[in-house]
């Protein structure tokens, strides 16, 4: 996922989310040399209107905008959305059962909404891409903090969904957490353009021991139902 710069944090492990309510500090991460990534705009400030829920029902996420997209699997469970989406819902699936033996379990995360309304969009490929990081940007404090690190090799590539074109970014998050073994999560954005000035989003933080999941959503994404 994509480090990013000051909105306010929640605290959560980006990508990995506890599943409990008093396991709520931020991932511990080395220092290291980083590429330099964007960051979302200053003048970009979360909106002071309260935001719409979303929901899982049955096997899709519902958006508050009415627009679908199936859920990963039914192995996934319903969860808080904790990315910054407009009228977003979310779901989660334990990778590390019990990791530290304190009840903690960790795992994948996956979200679907709307771009929110103070992030600026304009349906073009550049806007799309910028969309992408911002809207990648409040994910990634939203679930660890502007202090995460991330790994060189960051992705863009144009897609497109239900004659919808859309972009999506890709970025390798640094994982340092004692008693989990894995080093690193992935994070893939997906921005859709819905044709009516807004956009949708799609989110996933996928254990790096766990690749398998990265092609799950992107099919799944290639599924989003737009009822603009």
């Amino acid at each position: 996922m994509l480090v990013l710069a000051a909105l306010a944090t929640t605290g959560l492990s980006v990508g990995w989310i506890w599943n409990k309510a008093d396991a709520v500090s931020p991932v511990a991460l080395p220092s290291g040399n980083q590429a330099p990534i964007e960051t979302v705009s200053p003048s970009v400030k979360p909106s002071e209107t309260p935001t719409p829920f979303g929901k899982v029902l049955g096997t899709e996420m519902l958006a508050a905008n009415n627009d679908t997209m199936p859920i990963m699997s039914s192995a996934w469970t319903n969860y808080d959305e904790q990315t910054g989406l407009w009228g977003g819902a979310a779901i989660w699936f334990i990778v590390h059962k019990n990791y530290d033996g304190k009840d903690h379990d960790w795992g994948n995360y996956a979200a679907f909404g709307q771009l929110a309304p103070d992030i600026p969009y304009k349906n073009t490929a550049a806007g799309l891409k910028e969309a992408a990081v911002q809207a990648g940007s409040r994910a990634i404090i939203g679930l660890y903090s502007k202090d995460v690190k991330i790994l060189p090799g960051t992705t863009h590539k144009a897609i497109t969904v239900g004659g919808h074109p859309g972009h999506e970014l890709v970025a390798k998050v640094v994982v340092n957490e004692a008693g989990v073994k894995e080093t690193f999560s992935t994070v893939m954005i997906a921005v859709i353009d819905r044709g009516n000035g807004t956009a949708d989003v799609a989110v996933a933080d996928i254990a790096g021991s766990t690749p398998a999941w990265q092609k799950v959503w992107r099919f799944k994404v290639s599924q989003i139902k737009i009822n603009a």
